[in-house]
């Protein structure tokens, strides 16, 4: 495409995610949603109606008796995204993964069978765990400090990357009159010796025609931004407000550019809740009610995850925020540096300060179809998003936002009528990775003047 578009993932919550306590209540969803193929199928099938570029399982693994609904009782994401590989034929199929407890052998061999059955659809976003309680699920005596998490994830995706890149792809002629099945020359063991793995290679999975599935990735750490800077192809953020959406913008294509990588192939996606109603004092109204409604002790307890599910009806919700930020020391310590700087400046109570999260960190866009539209395409010419991740749990509210606001971005030439590819990359306009072997053969090709004729080498393909 010559001009910039929108894009769009969905975010499927099932019975509700973080901070939504009623929409499980709702009569069109049902009980059981987050474990029901058939409504998550028929979620899928919406969204790609709707011309999105890709669904999104978000998962975590720990859990405790005041996590969100949807995290009690959910499909493990990869399996879920395989079952939906078969009923779609467009929309990409994107999962979070930890590195701090996955293998990247594991990993690189689960997303490329993904990749191959999808047909070049499969993405993975790239987290390193906040919940402190998960090590306890994998018999580990403690979770991993923030700079050990995220040395094993850059090392963690560069190993399965060059699994990836363990066949090239000319590595099959599958070729039956001369009995040649494969190429020997294109499969290529990896060896690699790093601080936190040793992975010998290869892997049995050839590359799919989007060559690599699509890396994702989300942290807001100064550890976890360098991290995203480094190896993500879209990153996803929650700013709070536009000129921090700015910021933020600025702040990674810069990054990006400063490790040598082109900024225009790293995607801005923030989160996005949408209210729509016939005025904007409705949808505001709407707005209102459904956080005059959320139960304190309920926000309460689901405010202690950033701190390792620290109890917090302990303290007095009337009385000054406790300084506990170092009980987030090893899991969110963002939010939790945020939360007290906040706090702080604000002289908030603890109530204040869990109602004052609740609401930054939602990014809704509210009103009628035609301001929301107004709002994402301010948000979009005005550098603070390459796109957004709507949340969706009750269907209706998607359809809504299908059938008028999406119409009338396509009016103003901002976002697609149709899919362009049938891959992930393709969609979302990413170059093809070249494998790593046939850049290199083609390199020393061509300094040792047996190809090319001086001419500038051929630009990486979108699938």
């Amino acid at each position: 495409m010559s001009q910039r578009q929108l894009k769009f993932g969905a975010l499927i919550q099932g019975v509700g995610g973080p901070g939504d306590q009623t929409s499980w209540l709702d009569p069109d969803v049902p009980g059981d949603a987050s474990v029901d193929l058939g409504w998550v199928t028929g979620l899928a099938r919406r969204f790609e109606e709707a011309k999105l570029d890709f669904v999104f399982v978000a998962d975590s693994q720990f859990i405790s008796r005041d996590s969100p609904p949807h995290y009690l009782n959910r499909f493990e994401p990869l399996t879920l995204l395989s079952a939906l590989a078969a009923v779609t034929s467009h929309i990409g199929l994107a999962a979070t993964i930890t590195t701090s407890y996955t293998e990247p052998f594991h990993v690189a061999r689960q997303l490329a069978s993904l990749d191959l059955l999808s047909r070049g659809r499969a993405g993975w976003n790239v987290v390193t765990s906040l919940d402190i309680g998960t090590a306890g699920l994998y018999g580990r005596d403690g979770h991993l400090d923030y700079e050990t998490r995220y040395g094993r994830a850059r090392e963690h995706v560069e190993v399965v990357r060059g699994l990836w890149d363990s066949y090239e792809d000319d590595a099959f002629p599958r070729d039956k009159e001369a009995g040649v099945f494969l190429d020997r020359s294109r499969l290529h063991d990896l060896d690699h010796r790093g601080e936190h793995f040793s992975v010998t290679g290869p892997l049995n999975a050839e590359r799919s025609v989007q060559g690599q599935p699509v890396v994702f990735q989300a942290g807001d750490s100064e550890e976890g931004r360098d991290l995203a800077a480094s190896v993500g192809e879209g990153i996803f953020t929650m700013p709070r407000g536009l000129e921090a959406g700015q910021a933020f913008y600025a702040e990674m294509k810069r990054r990006a550019a400063d490790k040598g990588r082109d900024p225009d192939a790293v995607l801005i996606l923030p989160a996005l809740t949408v209210v729509l109603a016939d005025t904007d004092e409705e949808a505001q109204a709407l707005e209102d009610a459904a956080f005059a409604a959320k139960d304190f002790d309920r926000s309460l307890a689901e405010f202690g995850r950033p701190y390792g599910w620290h109890d917090f009806s302990q303290y007095d919700p009337d009385a000054p925020f406790p300084d506990v930020a170092h009980l987030a020391a090893t899991g969110s310590r963002t939010v939790a540096d945020h939360v007290q700087e906040a706090a702080a400046a604000g002289g908030l109570t603890l109530r204040q300060t869990v109602q004052y999260l609740e609401r930054q960190y939602r990014s809704a866009f509210i009103g009628t179809a035609r301001t929301v539209a107004d709002q994402i395409q301010a948000w979009f010419e005005g550098r603070a998003a390459d796109g957004f991740i709507l949340a969706v749990t009750i269907p209706r509210d998607f359809d809504r936002f299908a059938a008028d606001v999406l119409p009338i971005l396509r009016e103003r030439g901002l976002f697609r009528t149709d899919y362009e590819a049938t891959t992930l990359r393709g969609n979302l306009g990413l170059p093809v990775p070249e494998n790593r072997y046939t850049a290199a053969r083609r390199e020393a090709s061509d300094e040792d003047g047996k190809v090319g004729d001086g001419s500038a080498p051929p630009r990486q393909a979108v699938a």
